[in-house]
């Protein structure tokens, strides 16, 4: 397809037509189809699957790691060293415009395909903060009842 001036004005007024902005805003300027794990930013600042992110960056040394530039570096420390440890070029993306949830993101500049992308994490069950709350209850029924 032959670009017309047309064509060349419109990419001068408002820049090259980019394919799924929604998608290149949530994934750090970068498409669900080329990433190979992913991370929130509640993740990132928990320090949260930097071992699962370590296992990626082994067997992927030609992706990229790319960080969310609005969370403070301190939280994104760890995930840069492990980054250089591999050999793998990690970049902050701050947009200010763009809302996402998304804190890291490794990817390739070509698409994968990976079905999973995201840190599973399992909700941890606690028996101890189950009773505490069960002998609360009993405490405060006590109290009130009086039984």
């Amino acid at each position: 397809m032959k670009k017309d001036v047309d064509d060349y004005l419109q990419e001068g007024i408002y820049g090259a037509k980019e394919t799924k902005p929604a998608e290149r805003k949530r994934f750090l300027g970068s498409l669900r189809e080329r990433i190979v794990f992913a991370l929130t930013k509640g993740q990132v600042m928990r320090k949260k699957g930097l071992a699962e992110l370590e296992a990626e960056l082994k067997k992927h040394p030609d992706a990229k790691l790319l960080l969310n530039g609005n969370i403070s570096y301190r939280f994104l420390k760890d995930y840069r060293l492990l980054a250089d440890k591999y050999g793998v070029h990690s970049t902050s993306i701050s947009n200010r415009e763009a809302e996402t949830d998304i804190g890291a993101v490794l990817t390739y500049d070509h698409a994968i395909d990976k079905e999973q992308i995201f840190l599973e994490e399992k909700e941890e069950t606690n028996e101890e903060n189950k009773s505490e709350a069960i002998s609360v209850t009993r405490l405060l029924k006590k109290i009130f009842t009086g039984k």
